[in-house]
């Protein structure tokens, strides 16, 4: 058996590789404390030492961090992850088949924001399909507010701006 923190890193590389898809701190503590695997704090340790080791890259948002498996990741699991055991393997594999849809929602529709060189904010806005960019928009705002607030109803408007796009371009109407 590994060392729980071992274990842990297991955990996340396991998880990451089944979803094929970046996840967020905020659902890797769904899973790790309402299962009781273990604390925040042991969480977080596994979660930066997984990056400082070149395992998995993480993304910060204003509204969340999202955390991707590389390709050390992916060799490093396939060398050590007969570790976890069944039983966990099936836990995980329950939690990603129960809150599949929740968790695809929450990491293939992505905004942002920024302050520029000069005293304008850029909000980047994403929809993804996996690791595919579906539509990608970089839009300058006068001020940090009107940045905030556009990035906030990206979530909301995204399918409606992505059809309304698509149509314009391919000639239609929406």
């Amino acid at each position: 058996m590994a060392e729980p923190v071992t274990l842990y890193k297991l955990m996340i590389l396991y998880m990451l590789d089944r979803v094929n898809m970046p996840l967020t701190g905020a659902q890797f503590q769904d899973f790790f404390l309402t299962r009781e695997y273990t604390n925040y704090f042991s969480l977080q340790q596994a979660l930066s030492e997984l990056e400082q080791a070149g395992l998995l890259k993480k993304e910060e948002l204003h509204s969340s961090t999202r955390y991707e498996i590389t390709g050390d990741g992916t060799q490093t699991l396939g060398f050590f992850g007969k570790k976890i055991s069944q039983e966990i393997r099936n836990d995980i594999d329950s939690f990603l088949r129960e809150n599949h849809l929740k968790i695809y929602e929450e990491v293939s529709v992505i905004s942002d924001y920024y302050r520029t060189e000069g005293s304008d904010y850029t909000v980047h806005c994403e929809v993804r399909e996996g690791k595919s960019k579906m539509i990608a928009l970089d839009l300058s705002v006068p001020d940090e507010e009107t940045a905030r607030h556009m990035s906030s109803r990206w979530k909301e408007k995204s399918e409606a701006i992505y059809t309304f796009l698509m149509a314009q371009l391919m000639g239609g109407n929406p």
